[in-house]
Protein backbone atom coordinates (compact mmCIF):
# COMPACT_ATOMS: atom_id res chain seq x y z
CA UNK A 1 0.00 0.00 0.00
CA UNK A 2 0.81 3.26 -0.90
CA UNK A 3 2.41 4.85 2.40
CA UNK A 4 3.92 1.51 3.68
CA UNK A 5 5.92 1.08 0.63
CA UNK A 6 8.10 3.71 3.42
CA UNK A 7 9.04 0.47 4.99
CA UNK A 8 10.68 -0.39 2.25
CA UNK A 9 13.52 2.41 2.72
CA UNK A 10 15.17 4.09 5.40
CA UNK A 11 12.63 5.83 7.30
CA UNK A 12 13.33 6.61 10.64
CA UNK A 13 11.28 9.38 12.15
CA UNK A 14 14.26 11.98 12.38
CA UNK A 15 15.12 11.43 8.76
CA UNK A 16 11.38 13.04 7.88
CA UNK A 17 11.71 15.79 10.57
CA UNK A 18 14.71 17.35 9.81
CA UNK A 19 14.05 16.46 6.04
CA UNK A 20 10.92 19.12 5.86
CA UNK A 21 13.44 21.66 7.40
CA UNK A 22 15.77 20.67 4.84
CA UNK A 23 13.37 21.04 2.17
CA UNK A 24 11.63 23.94 2.92
CA UNK A 25 15.25 25.51 3.12
CA UNK A 26 16.03 24.53 -0.27
CA UNK A 27 12.56 25.56 -1.61
CA UNK A 28 13.03 29.34 0.20
CA UNK A 29 16.50 29.38 -1.04
CA UNK A 30 15.02 28.76 -4.47
CA UNK A 31 14.20 32.76 -4.45
CA UNK A 32 17.17 34.13 -4.36
CA UNK A 33 16.87 34.63 -8.06
CA UNK A 34 14.60 36.89 -7.55
CA UNK A 35 16.01 38.51 -5.44
CA UNK A 36 18.73 38.58 -6.89
CA UNK A 37 16.94 40.00 -10.03
CA UNK A 38 15.50 42.51 -7.72
CA UNK A 39 18.79 44.14 -6.58
CA UNK A 40 19.95 44.39 -10.31
CA UNK A 41 16.80 46.08 -11.28
CA UNK A 42 16.91 48.43 -8.62
CA UNK A 43 20.66 48.70 -8.47
CA UNK A 44 20.61 50.13 -12.15
CA UNK A 45 17.48 52.82 -11.13
CA UNK A 46 19.64 53.97 -8.28
CA UNK A 47 17.63 52.24 -5.42
CA UNK A 48 18.10 50.04 -2.20
CA UNK A 49 15.91 47.01 -2.05
CA UNK A 50 15.09 47.44 1.61
CA UNK A 51 13.32 50.67 0.08
CA UNK A 52 10.22 47.77 -0.73
CA UNK A 53 10.18 46.82 2.84
CA UNK A 54 9.00 42.96 3.78
CA UNK A 55 6.13 43.42 1.16
CA UNK A 56 6.69 40.35 -1.56
CA UNK A 57 4.21 42.07 -3.96
CA UNK A 58 6.26 45.32 -4.71
CA UNK A 59 9.05 43.21 -5.56
CA UNK A 60 7.47 41.25 -8.08
CA UNK A 61 5.72 44.42 -9.10
CA UNK A 62 9.50 45.26 -10.66
CA UNK A 63 8.92 42.97 -13.70
CA UNK A 64 6.82 42.50 -16.17
CA UNK A 65 3.95 39.78 -14.85
CA UNK A 66 5.71 36.60 -16.99
CA UNK A 67 9.47 37.19 -15.86
CA UNK A 68 7.97 37.44 -12.26
CA UNK A 69 5.91 34.63 -13.10
CA UNK A 70 9.22 32.59 -14.31
CA UNK A 71 11.04 33.49 -10.92
CA UNK A 72 8.32 33.15 -8.38
CA UNK A 73 8.01 29.34 -9.80
CA UNK A 74 11.75 28.77 -10.13
CA UNK A 75 11.95 28.20 -6.38
CA UNK A 76 9.11 25.87 -6.28
CA UNK A 77 11.42 23.90 -9.40
CA UNK A 78 14.19 23.99 -7.03
CA UNK A 79 12.49 22.36 -4.23
CA UNK A 80 11.28 19.57 -6.02
CA UNK A 81 14.71 18.65 -6.85
CA UNK A 82 15.06 19.05 -3.23
CA UNK A 83 12.98 16.36 -3.18
CA UNK A 84 14.39 14.28 -4.88
CA UNK A 85 17.92 14.39 -3.58
CA UNK A 86 16.79 14.33 -0.15
CA UNK A 87 14.47 11.14 -0.90
CA UNK A 88 17.27 9.47 -3.07
CA UNK A 89 20.63 10.50 -0.58
CA UNK A 90 19.02 10.34 3.06
CA UNK A 91 16.00 7.91 2.58
CA UNK A 92 17.76 6.03 -0.30
CA UNK A 93 13.81 6.11 -2.05
CA UNK A 94 12.89 6.58 -5.44
CA UNK A 95 10.69 8.96 -6.81
CA UNK A 96 7.91 6.24 -7.86
CA UNK A 97 7.54 4.85 -4.46
CA UNK A 98 6.75 8.49 -3.34
CA UNK A 99 4.44 8.55 -6.25
CA UNK A 100 2.17 5.69 -6.33
CA UNK A 101 2.08 1.95 -5.43
CA UNK A 102 1.59 0.57 -8.78
CA UNK A 103 4.46 -0.81 -10.53
CA UNK A 104 4.64 2.27 -13.12
CA UNK A 105 3.13 5.52 -12.87
CA UNK A 106 -0.63 5.75 -14.08
CA UNK A 107 -0.65 9.26 -16.45
CA UNK A 108 -4.08 8.14 -17.22
CA UNK A 109 -5.18 8.37 -13.93
CA UNK A 110 -2.95 11.67 -13.98
CA UNK A 111 -4.39 13.15 -17.30
CA UNK A 112 -8.06 12.24 -16.38
CA UNK A 113 -8.01 14.24 -13.05
CA UNK A 114 -6.12 16.92 -14.90
CA UNK A 115 -8.84 17.08 -17.55
CA UNK A 116 -11.76 16.27 -15.41
CA UNK A 117 -10.79 20.21 -13.15
CA UNK A 118 -9.95 21.74 -16.63
CA UNK A 119 -13.25 21.42 -18.26
CA UNK A 120 -15.20 22.26 -14.60
CA UNK A 121 -13.31 25.40 -13.98
CA UNK A 122 -13.99 26.74 -18.20
CA UNK A 123 -17.52 26.04 -17.63
CA UNK A 124 -18.04 27.76 -14.46
CA UNK A 125 -15.88 30.44 -15.25
CA UNK A 126 -17.76 31.10 -18.64
CA UNK A 127 -20.99 31.00 -16.96
CA UNK A 128 -19.97 33.51 -14.67
CA UNK A 129 -18.37 35.64 -17.62
CA UNK A 130 -21.84 34.83 -19.58
CA UNK A 131 -23.55 36.15 -16.39
CA UNK A 132 -21.82 38.58 -15.10
CA UNK A 133 -19.92 40.18 -17.99
CA UNK A 134 -19.34 43.25 -16.31
CA UNK A 135 -17.33 41.84 -13.50
CA UNK A 136 -14.45 40.92 -16.38
CA UNK A 137 -12.45 42.40 -18.95
CA UNK A 138 -10.58 40.88 -21.78
CA UNK A 139 -7.03 41.20 -22.28
CA UNK A 140 -5.50 39.05 -24.68
CA UNK A 141 -2.03 39.66 -26.24
CA UNK A 142 -1.17 37.14 -28.30
CA UNK A 143 2.58 37.83 -28.03
CA UNK A 144 2.41 37.80 -24.00
CA UNK A 145 0.33 35.12 -23.33
CA UNK A 146 2.47 32.69 -26.15
CA UNK A 147 4.85 33.14 -23.36
CA UNK A 148 2.76 33.14 -20.42
CA UNK A 149 1.56 29.91 -22.07
CA UNK A 150 5.26 28.27 -22.35
CA UNK A 151 5.91 29.30 -18.65
CA UNK A 152 2.94 27.69 -17.61
CA UNK A 153 3.11 24.54 -19.37
CA UNK A 154 6.37 24.08 -18.40
CA UNK A 155 6.86 24.80 -14.84
CA UNK A 156 3.22 25.40 -13.31
CA UNK A 157 2.96 21.26 -13.13
CA UNK A 158 6.34 21.57 -11.40
CA UNK A 159 5.46 23.92 -9.10
CA UNK A 160 2.41 21.80 -7.73
CA UNK A 161 4.31 18.72 -8.33
CA UNK A 162 6.46 20.04 -5.52
CA UNK A 163 3.38 20.85 -3.19
CA UNK A 164 2.00 17.32 -3.91
CA UNK A 165 5.44 15.60 -3.16
CA UNK A 166 5.92 17.14 -0.26
CA UNK A 167 2.31 17.09 1.40
CA UNK A 168 0.42 14.05 -0.08
CA UNK A 169 3.65 12.37 -0.75
CA UNK A 170 6.59 12.77 1.34
CA UNK A 171 4.92 13.51 4.76
CA UNK A 172 1.96 11.07 4.30
CA UNK A 173 4.39 8.52 4.13
CA UNK A 174 6.40 9.97 6.78
CA UNK A 175 3.40 10.72 9.14
CA UNK A 176 1.90 7.24 8.24
CA UNK A 177 5.12 5.54 9.46
CA UNK A 178 5.75 7.43 12.10
CA UNK A 179 1.91 7.00 13.96
CA UNK A 180 1.67 3.92 12.10
CA UNK A 181 -2.21 5.82 10.91
CA UNK A 182 -3.94 7.20 7.80
CA UNK A 183 -6.22 9.55 9.43
CA UNK A 184 -3.23 11.22 11.48
CA UNK A 185 -1.32 12.14 8.33
CA UNK A 186 -3.91 12.85 6.14
CA UNK A 187 -5.57 15.22 8.61
CA UNK A 188 -1.96 16.91 9.14
CA UNK A 189 -1.43 17.73 6.14
CA UNK A 190 -4.21 19.17 5.10
CA UNK A 191 -3.80 21.76 8.13
CA UNK A 192 -0.08 22.77 7.33
CA UNK A 193 -0.90 22.49 3.30
CA UNK A 194 -3.64 24.95 4.13
CA UNK A 195 -1.48 26.88 6.21
CA UNK A 196 1.17 27.87 4.40
CA UNK A 197 -1.30 29.45 1.77
CA UNK A 198 -2.31 31.80 4.81
CA UNK A 199 0.23 33.90 3.29
CA UNK A 200 -0.95 34.09 -0.12
CA UNK A 201 -2.67 38.10 -1.02
CA UNK A 202 -6.13 36.30 -1.50
CA UNK A 203 -6.53 35.85 2.47
CA UNK A 204 -5.61 39.59 3.21
CA UNK A 205 -8.29 40.41 0.14
CA UNK A 206 -11.00 37.48 1.12
CA UNK A 207 -10.36 37.06 4.70
CA UNK A 208 -9.47 33.39 6.93
CA UNK A 209 -12.42 32.20 5.46
CA UNK A 210 -10.82 31.34 2.66
CA UNK A 211 -8.71 28.76 4.70
CA UNK A 212 -11.56 26.79 4.63
CA UNK A 213 -11.16 26.39 1.04
CA UNK A 214 -7.16 25.82 1.32
CA UNK A 215 -7.86 23.30 4.24
CA UNK A 216 -10.32 21.50 2.30
CA UNK A 217 -8.44 21.17 -1.06
CA UNK A 218 -5.67 19.74 0.92
CA UNK A 219 -8.00 17.24 2.80
CA UNK A 220 -9.83 16.00 -1.13
CA UNK A 221 -6.03 15.59 -2.51
CA UNK A 222 -5.31 13.77 0.78
CA UNK A 223 -8.52 11.39 0.70
CA UNK A 224 -8.20 10.76 -3.10
CA UNK A 225 -4.50 10.23 -2.34
CA UNK A 226 -5.09 7.28 -0.15
CA UNK A 227 -8.29 5.54 -1.37
CA UNK A 228 -6.24 5.31 -4.62
CA UNK A 229 -3.18 4.38 -3.34
CA UNK A 230 -0.86 6.34 -5.57
CA UNK A 231 -0.90 10.58 -6.10
CA UNK A 232 -1.58 10.44 -10.12
CA UNK A 233 -5.41 11.60 -9.43
CA UNK A 234 -3.96 14.08 -7.27
CA UNK A 235 -1.35 15.55 -9.08
CA UNK A 236 -3.28 15.67 -11.74
CA UNK A 237 -6.11 17.76 -10.34
CA UNK A 238 -3.89 19.99 -8.94
CA UNK A 239 -1.76 20.85 -12.06
CA UNK A 240 -4.78 21.53 -14.05
CA UNK A 241 -6.69 23.86 -11.48
CA UNK A 242 -3.10 25.81 -11.63
CA UNK A 243 -2.45 25.40 -15.19
CA UNK A 244 -6.07 26.46 -16.21
CA UNK A 245 -6.42 28.92 -13.41
CA UNK A 246 -2.94 30.85 -14.67
CA UNK A 247 -3.79 31.03 -18.02
CA UNK A 248 -7.67 31.65 -18.35
CA UNK A 249 -8.30 34.66 -15.52
CA UNK A 250 -6.13 36.64 -13.18
CA UNK A 251 -6.71 39.51 -10.47
CA UNK A 252 -4.80 42.58 -8.74
CA UNK A 253 -5.22 40.49 -5.53
CA UNK A 254 -4.59 36.97 -6.75
CA UNK A 255 -1.02 34.85 -6.43
CA UNK A 256 -0.88 34.52 -9.79
CA UNK A 257 -0.81 37.83 -11.55
CA UNK A 258 -0.56 37.23 -15.03
CA UNK A 259 -1.18 37.83 -18.69
CA UNK A 260 -4.48 35.49 -18.86
CA UNK A 261 -7.21 36.04 -21.48
CA UNK A 262 -9.81 37.67 -18.83
CA UNK A 263 -9.13 39.66 -15.92
CA UNK A 264 -11.48 39.95 -12.96
CA UNK A 265 -12.28 43.01 -12.23
CA UNK A 266 -15.19 42.91 -10.02
CA UNK A 267 -15.12 43.80 -5.38
CA UNK A 268 -13.32 40.45 -3.93
CA UNK A 269 -16.01 39.40 -1.47
CA UNK A 270 -16.12 35.87 -0.18
CA UNK A 271 -18.98 34.23 2.22
CA UNK A 272 -20.85 31.07 1.72
CA UNK A 273 -19.80 30.46 -1.83
CA UNK A 274 -16.12 29.67 -0.35
CA UNK A 275 -18.35 26.43 1.34
CA UNK A 276 -19.65 25.19 -2.22
CA UNK A 277 -16.28 23.60 -3.30
CA UNK A 278 -15.79 21.88 -0.22
CA UNK A 279 -18.79 20.33 0.49
CA UNK A 280 -20.66 20.13 -3.10
CA UNK A 281 -18.02 19.80 -5.74
CA UNK A 282 -15.26 18.22 -4.13
CA UNK A 283 -17.53 15.84 -2.84
CA UNK A 284 -18.91 15.02 -6.73
CA UNK A 285 -14.96 14.52 -7.84
CA UNK A 286 -14.55 12.01 -5.14
CA UNK A 287 -17.77 9.62 -6.04
CA UNK A 288 -16.78 9.94 -10.21
CA UNK A 289 -13.01 9.06 -8.98
CA UNK A 290 -14.37 6.06 -6.66
CA UNK A 291 -16.90 4.66 -9.42
CA UNK A 292 -14.39 5.05 -12.42
CA UNK A 293 -11.71 3.43 -10.34
CA UNK A 294 -14.17 0.94 -7.73
CA UNK A 295 -12.54 2.35 -4.99
CA UNK A 296 -13.59 0.32 -2.29
CA UNK A 297 -12.72 -0.53 1.68
CA UNK A 298 -12.80 2.77 3.18
CA UNK A 299 -12.81 2.83 6.46
CA UNK A 300 -9.50 0.60 5.95
CA UNK A 301 -8.01 3.22 3.81
CA UNK A 302 -8.75 5.95 5.17
CA UNK A 303 -8.90 5.30 9.12
CA UNK A 304 -7.11 1.86 9.21
CA UNK A 305 -3.72 0.98 10.97
CA UNK A 306 -0.34 1.39 8.59
CA UNK A 307 1.46 -2.40 9.02
CA UNK A 308 4.93 -2.75 7.78
CA UNK A 309 5.03 -5.32 4.30
CA UNK A 310 6.94 -8.18 4.01
CA UNK A 311 10.92 -7.62 4.06
CA UNK A 312 11.63 -5.43 0.11
CA UNK A 313 13.75 -7.88 -2.49
CA UNK A 314 16.30 -6.74 -3.89
CA UNK A 315 14.63 -5.30 -6.85
CA UNK A 316 12.80 -2.61 -4.30
CA UNK A 317 15.85 -1.07 -3.48
CA UNK A 318 17.04 1.83 -5.05
CA UNK A 319 20.68 0.78 -7.45
CA UNK A 320 21.40 4.17 -8.53
CA UNK A 321 20.91 8.21 -7.68
CA UNK A 322 19.53 8.52 -11.21
CA UNK A 323 16.98 6.05 -10.82
CA UNK A 324 13.34 7.29 -10.64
Amino acid sequence: MFIAQAYNYLHEAWRYLVGFLVIFFIWQMGYLPLTLAAVIKLASEGKDLMALGDDPNKVMALFDSNTALFLMLLSFVIGLFGIYLWAKLVHKQPMKSLTTSRKKIDWGRFAFAFGLIAVVTIAFTGLDYYLNPEGYVWQFNPVNFAVLALISILMIPLQTSFEEYLFRGYLMQGFGVMTKTRWFPLLVTSLVFGGLHYFNPEVDQLGSIIMVFYIGTGLFLGIITLMDEGMELALGFHAGNNLVAALLVTADWTAFQTDSLLKDVSDPSAGVDVLIPVLLIYPIFIWIMAKRYRWSNWKQKLFGKVEPPLPPTDDAKPHSLLEF
